[in-house]
């Protein structure tokens, strides 16, 4: 199963997992446990839901998290800056 987070049309990103990367020719993906990035559940979807199919026109894109090399929080990178102060 991928860890993903899935970027969708005005609204915020969720994370979820899918069981394999979607065939090409598939109209929605199929996405299991969804949840807000902070582990919440998500305020559209009814309690006890566990699986949704989300439809492809609405995904912006899919980013897909390194779960393997990584423990569970730390697969995705950030961008940060370097502040010039500190290096001083």
């Amino acid at each position: 199963m991928l860890r993903v987070i899935v970027h969708v049309l005005n609204d915020d990103p969720f994370v979820a997992e899918i069981d394999g990367l979607p065939d090409p020719r598939d109209s929605y993906l199929v996405l299991r446990n969804p949840r807000r990035r902070d582990g919440k559940r998500l305020p559209t979807i009814a309690d006890g839901v566990t699986t949704i199919l989300y439809p492809w026109h609405r995904i912006t894109f899919i980013e897909l998290l390194d779960t393997e090399r990584s423990p569970a929080g730390e697969g995705l990178l950030t961008i940060f800056r370097d502040d010039p102060a500190s290096s001083r």
